[in-house]
């Protein structure tokens, strides 16, 4: 803990790392919030759950657009935009009482306006701190960011059921508002100027590095995706049981995230991680016990933000300094599919053999996971003693001869 202390005390980084996570607070409650209003206004969970879609379906789109669209317009102008358009889809969603067509586009439009707040700190963070912090910054951010999870949920159901849905989606605008201004107006957002990419959209998954992390980070989602449908499945007459058990699964990853965030990252660091969570959640499908189920998600979550972490540090090793914050949108998006992908494997299989299922495609998304990792090896960049920082973007300068 006393390296964290020291990364905290580096000038600018506490200040930036809480506002970020407040302004991605509203990552982890806006579908709930939105499946719980639409349900409650139509009386339809397909209704709400077609709106939801189309807000993620804008989600994975925007991912990779907006982040590159920092290195065109400026981070500040990109996020003031996205910012205002999002919160303004979401008070319509709350506000109108209107066909289900029409919250769809609403959805789409606050899916595609989420401000990409996640690429640019993630594109701030190798200008902030030396070269051996910035790793230990990776994990550091990577198990934060399970705050948002444990919480966020809990936050918003206990405003829906007990206040209403229109006020939680009115909350959720605030925070937005509030931890996006907070985000936006952080000395760091302006100081840090993103080159514009000379190569057209998309061109960056040709690197093998991006390639590489936007698979394994799809497949680790898609199992923490699955996880959640068979905990809810599970325990889905105790209601409480099920967000401990959540709870349980995403303290893992903190813990796990902070213990193992000094660790040098090496080729096999990946599959070591992800091998971690590959056999917490195959123990999951021996027995349905709270206790049991429990303790092997604790296990499971221990690899979950190390592996994160490795995402993040070897997309940030790999690509130009112009070339980062599309490069996180990609992997943003990726994780989006796998999420959409997990929930929907672990849905029919539990219709069909019951919450075993959902732990089986879990197991499974983290298995093929681990494997992708080790034949892969050769294509993680090994930093143990190597900066993990961008590429510095070069041009040709003209000399006199």
């Amino acid at each position: 803990m006393a390296g964290y202390r020291d990364l905290l005390r580096t000038p600018g980084v506490a200040r930036i790392m809480a506002a970020q996570l407040t302004a991605r607070f509203p990552n982890g409650m806006t579908s709930l919030a939105v499946l719980l209003h639409i349900e409650h206004v139509t009386g339809s969970y397909g209704a709400a759950g077609l709106v939801l879609g189309a807000t993620s379906v804008g989600q994975a789109i925007a991912g990779p657009v907006t982040s590159r669209w920092m290195g065109v317009w400026g981070m500040r102008r990109v996020l003031t935009t996205t910012l205002v358009i999002c919160a303004i889809a979401i008070t319509a969603i709350a506000l109108l009482e209107t066909i289900v067509p029409v919250y769809m586009v609403l959805g789409l439009i606050a899916g595609l306006s989420t401000p990409p707040v996640q690429s640019a700190v993630r594109t701030i963070y190798p200008k902030m701190v030396n070269s051996r912090q910035l790793t230990p910054l990776f994990s550091f951010d990577a198990s934060l960011q399970e705050v948002i999870w444990i919480v966020a949920p809990v936050v918003i159901t206990v405003v829906a059921t007990q206040v209403g849905t229109v006020q939680a989606l009115l909350l959720i605008v605030v925070i937005l508002a509030s931890g996006g201004a907070w985000f936006i107006l952080s000395p760091e957002v302006g100081r840090v100027r993103i080159p514009r990419s000379r190569r057209s959209l998309g061109k960056v998954l040709a690197k093998p590095q991006v390639l590489l992390a936007t698979i394994v980070g799809f497949l680790l989602i898609g199992a923490c995706s699955a996880v959640e449908a068979g905990v809810v499945a599970t325990f889905d007459h105790g209601g409480l049981e099920a967000g401990l058990v959540l709870a349980v699964f995403s303290v893992g990853s903190l813990a796990g995230g902070l213990s193992f965030g000094h660790i040098p990252i090496g080729r096999w660091a990946m599959a070591r991680r992800l091998g971690i969570v590959a056999v917490g959640l195959c123990l999951t499908m021996l027995s349905l016990n709270i206790f049991w189920i429990g303790g092997t998600l604790f296990l499971a979550g221990i690899g979950i933000a190390p592996a994160l972490a490795v995402l993040f540090a070897m997309t940030s090793a790999s690509v130009k300094f112009s070339e980062t914050a599309e490069a996180y949108g990609w992997i943003g998006t990726g994780q989006l599919i796998g999420a959409a992908a997990g929930s929907a494997i672990a849905g029919f299989l539990i219709d069909g053999v019951g919450p075993q299922g959902a732990y089986a495609a879990a197991a499974g998304f983290a298995v093929v996971g681990t494997i992708v990792s080790v034949a892969c090896v050769r294509a993680f960049p090994d930093l143990r003693h190597r900066d993990p920082s961008p590429i510095p973007d070069t041009e040709p300068v003209g000399t006199i001869t």
